[in-house]
């Protein structure tokens, strides 16, 4: 048997809000996809990130609910550079979204800080610092 990773899901609760989130992350985001239930997004390498809404979920799990407490995924973007991470922070938090960490430089040698989505997922932004 081989495995390969090959798709990252997320379950949303409004797909436009999230897809807005993530075009501005640098995502390729399909004409017309703000209201469809089922959406996914080139990563490269083959990777693609999956989001459903609630409702699609719903239709097949009955049972689903959203989880409570600490978050169970986080997505992390490479910023090119330690200035590409606090633009990119400027930028999605000045576009709305919740920063929870802002910009630090981390003692594994990368700048780093973290936003949330409009679903409140973890979205990681770093880059390696100089040296």
């Amino acid at each position: 048997m081989e495995l390969r990773p090959a798709v990252v899901g997320l379950v949303v609760s409004d797909m436009a809000a999230t897809l807005a989130f993530y075009r501005r992350c640098g995502l390729a985001v399909p004409e017309g996809a703000d209201d469809q239930p089922h959406v996914e997004l080139p990563l490269g390498g083959g990777l693609r990130l999956a989001l459903d809404t609630e409702a699609t979920i719903r239709s097949f799990d009955p049972h689903w609910a959203p989880p409570t407490g600490g978050h169970r995924v986080a997505i992390a973007f490479d910023c090119g550079s330690p200035a590409g991470v606090d633009a990119a922070w400027a930028e999605l938090t000045g576009a709305g979204s919740h920063g929870h960490l802002p910009p630090w430089d981390a003692v594994w040698g990368q700048r780093y800080a973290v936003v949330r989505d409009p679903d409140g997922t973890p979205v990681d932004l770093f880059a390696a610092l100089p040296g």
